[in-house]
């Protein structure tokens, strides 16, 4: 992500979304990936149907109170542990099958969005995560793809540096595990899950530096294919989740969030006693919420961009706090459920 005026990268990019040249990788999956075929589209499912009993408990009424910042930050951790996760990386690759399996077990069917896009370092292969949850009822049948109303995404990659050891706890990690505890507390609840698309962006980071065509590679390619499949017509709005772990919690909204989206979360915030965690930056923020505005999909991006660690070996574990991912798990399930 970046903050600073980009009128002209939005240009470049709504061109990109309307016709770009990102293109399917030609390599079949590896066998640490997933074991089904690579669809036509690119795409390899991983389904966690058969994990589940027939019965299971009511859904909770305060689902908001069920998001565990510890757990979160548990995730965070291996995350971080695996090392430095550039694209098209092995440590990438691991982190990859760490969120695979973690949602699995918890019900949800991952499809493996695979393309390759050119970047200032030649064409690299790039491999988004798209959760839908799969039901507890074990019926054997796959997730639907109807149902999804509501788009809740995070990038998983971390940017590459030649000089410096960056494991980006707050840059990639922390959303990342949030996104994956997410995904367990859903799963409480069935009938909302299955009206949210969970969405793991690989390659949000540049290459060289932000452009119309550097940076945010598994977004954009997202975005187009929603369009290209008409799918993006059936969701009313995205939240993406970037940098939220910070100690010194203060999520900065972009200054043109969607305004009905701002009013939500800052009402969301208030009602949890947490209004103090959320306020506005002072120039536009490019992250991957940009593509999916431009598709027509409203999308708020929640984001501590006060965080002097950004890109600097310095964005380690130690910086962040379970509670700030606490607070911003929180927030968000209270605004879905009231979405909803």
């Amino acid at each position: 992500m970046i903050a600073k005026p980009y009128v002209s990268l939005l240009l470049g990019l709504s061109l990109a979304l309307n016709g770009g040249c990102n293109r399917q990788a030609s390599s079949p999956a590896t066998s640490s990936e997933s074991t089904a075929n690579t669809q036509a589209s690119g795409s390899t499912p991983s389904s966690g149907w058969h994990l589940f009993k027939k019965s299971t408990p009511p859904p909770p009424a305060q689902i908001w109170n069920e998001f565990s910042g510890d757990k979160a930050f548990a995730h965070v951790k291996a995350l971080c542990d695996i090392g430095p996760r550039p694209i098209g990386s092995p440590e990438l690759q691991k982190a990859r099958d760490y969120i695979i399996a973690n949602l699995t077990k918890v019900g949800w069917e991952v499809e493996q969005q695979r393309f390759e896009d050119e970047t200032p370092r030649g064409k690299r292969p790039f491999v988004n995560l798209i959760a839908r949850f799969a039901g507890v009822d074990g019926d054997h049948k796959p997730a639907p793809t109807n149902t999804q109303t509501i788009i809740v995404c995070s990038h998983y990659d971390t940017k590459i540096f030649d000089t410096i050891r960056f494991v980006g706890a707050s840059d990639g990690a922390s959303s990342t595990g949030a996104l994956i505890e997410l995904a367990r507390v859903l799963a409480l609840d069935p009938d909302m899950a299955r009206k949210i698309e969970l969405v793991f962006f690989d390659g949000e980071e540049a290459v060289s530096q932000f452009t119309e065509t550097d940076g945010l590679y598994g977004s954009r390619y997202y975005a187009k294919n929603l369009r290209l499949t008409n799918r993006a017509t059936q969701y009313k709005m995205g939240v993406l989740w970037d940098m939220i772990g910070d100690k010194d919690l203060t999520v900065t909204l972009s200054p043109d969030s969607p305004p009905e989206l701002a009013k939500g979360i800052l009402s969301a915030s208030t009602a949890l006693n947490l209004r103090q965690y959320f306020s506005y930056f002072d120039r536009e923020i490019y992250d991957d919420h940009v593509p999916l505005n431009i598709t027509g999909i409203p999308s708020i991006d929640l984001i501590d961009f006060d965080y002097i660690y950004w890109h600097t070996a310095d964005d380690t574990l130690d910086k962040l706090s379970p509670g700030s991912l606490q607070k911003v798990g929180a927030v968000t399930l209270y605004f879905l459920r009231k979405s909803l």
